[in-house]
């Protein structure tokens, strides 16, 4: 093997220097963790996936043979934020997202989402398909008295039409939650695929699922690292047993193919709880099963 060490990989994403997003797969950083409800530190997620993503750029995908190194991939540094002001924030994010066709974005909280569905539903001009990955249903239109943070995501994206709640599918949840918000979860039409049934399903018909439910039209994919199970991702906020193990996320991604992803995002990461970099080299391994699906 020659080149350069592993450990000497340069600091962008997959080791990228091109920061010129014209006609790129636009990796960007979004260092947000004020609407965090339990541990905050994700503001250092984005860094800490990038890092971890050294490990990834060895050569092609062993199952679509897609080598990253031939992507048009620029890491654009991290979006601007406005401190300590989540609606300001939130109004930052989808300004500097509107001007990319195509977005990778790295969190921060699972919040950064809502201005990213905002941004790129604009752009289409229709509501979206939304896969999300979570322990959580992010549904909760209120948290503890903030309209906007990271519990209340998908009810945001639901009331404003920006995502199609028959075309929304979750995989892995598993937290407490209050009846009525599930309730109203489901009666939006919104599919939610427990971490139990992953577990019993498998993934094979866990992504069969997902054909079934986003269908050809243009999706997104939202990936919020604790619906792994804290086992494999300690580093984040909010964590929940019984999660998904590593590779049933990673099996069912790879299933994935041929879909009409517009843009994903992995959150979530909070480095100062990871044990040996696993968590950040999960959120990263996400981004590259993405970049590679095929």
């Amino acid at each position: 093997m020659a080149g350069t060490p592993t450990y000497a990989t340069p600091p962008g994403f997959l080791g990228v220097s091109r920061q010129d997003a014209a006609g790129a797969i636009a990796i960007a950083g979004i260092p947000m963790d004020i609407g965090t409800t339990n541990r905050a530190g994700t503001r250092e997620g984005p860094q800490a996936i990038r890092r971890a993503s050294r490990m990834l750029v060895d050569g092609a995908h062993p199952g679509s043979w897609v080598d990253p190194a031939t992507l048009p991939l620029a890491d654009v540094g991290d979006f601007a934020l406005a401190l300590g002001d989540i609606p300001g924030s939130l109004a930052l994010i989808e300004d500097q997202a509107a001007q990319v066709e195509h977005l990778v974005a790295l969190g921060g909280e699972h919040g950064v989402t809502l201005p990213l569905l905002r941004a790129l539903s604009t752009r289409m001009g229709a509501p979206l398909g939304l896969l999300v990955f979570d322990a959580h249903v992010d549904t909760w239109a209120d948290n503890f008295g903030q309209a906007y943070a990271h519990g209340s995501v998908f009810y945001h994206a639901i009331r404003e039409g920006l995502v199609d709640p028959r075309r929304m599918i979750q995989l892995g949840i598993r937290s407490p939650v209050q009846r009525d918000v599930w309730d109203w979860t489901l009666g939006q039409g919104v599919t939610v695929v427990t971490a139990q049934d992953v577990h019993e399903s498998g993934p094979a018909a866990v992504a069969a699922r997902v054909r079934q439910v986003l269908g050809t039209a243009p999706s997104y994919l939202s990936f919020d690292i604790d619906a792994l199970d804290p086992a494999f991702a300690p580093g984040t906020g909010t964590p929940e047993i019984g999660g998904l193990a590593s590779w049933q996320a990673q099996a069912v991604l790879r299933r994935l193919g041929g879909l009409d992803f517009r843009g994903m995002d992995v959150v979530e990461v909070a480095p100062a709880y990871d044990q040996g970099e696993v968590t950040a080299l999960a959120a990263a391994t996400v981004v590259w099963e993405y970049l590679c699906r095929g």
